[in-house]
């Protein structure tokens, strides 16, 4: 099944584009192609209007792991919505190749993966386990950019247009 109508089946809607804070200014794409690969930009946890997700803080701390896996979700989604916009459809993605998750982590805090497996279960969902399969980091950070509790950056290959 295309993952478009998978994204429609699930009930699961992508957000707009990315929307800074006001004076924020990034020198650099969210997703660059080359050849039969695109790379992701970190990306974080949007609302559906692009702005950037209410929930904030250090996992094991103010956010909750359930709360981080809905964040890592969230994140995953947004990633969606960008590799769409560049790619025109996701129907190019030919497999995930490379996941690389960022936490913000309270002291001591260690379960980072099952954060991140919020962003691993949403494109299992969508592309199925032959093409949605992919390796993954999930690292513990001190600090995130503007306090979100979740990062996360991708690489895919794609076919042709």
């Amino acid at each position: 099944m295309s993952p478009d109508k998978r994204i429609e089946e699930l009930k699961l809607a992508l957000p707009e584009p990315i929307k800074l804070p006001p004076n924020v200014k990034l020198p650099f794409s969210w997703v660059r192609v080359r050849g039969d690969r695109a790379y992701v930009s970190g990306h974080v946890a949007l609302n559906p209007d692009g702005s950037i997700s209410e929930i904030k803080g250090k996992v094991g701390a103010e956010v909750s792991i359930e709360q981080g896996y809905q964040a890592a979700r969230l994140t995953g989604l947004a990633i969606l919505s960008s590799l769409k916009c560049e790619l025109g459809s996701l129907d190019r993605i030919s497999a995930w190749l490379r996941v690389f998750g960022m936490i913000n982590v309270a002291p001591g805090f260690v379960q980072t993966p099952p954060v991140i497996n919020g962003f691993s279960d949403l494109i299992i969902d969508v592309f199925g386990e032959d093409i949605g399969d992919h390796c993954r980091s999930a690292v513990g950070l001190a600090e995130l950019p503007f306090n979100t509790p979740v990062e996360i950056e991708a690489e895919v290959e794609i076919s042709p247009k």
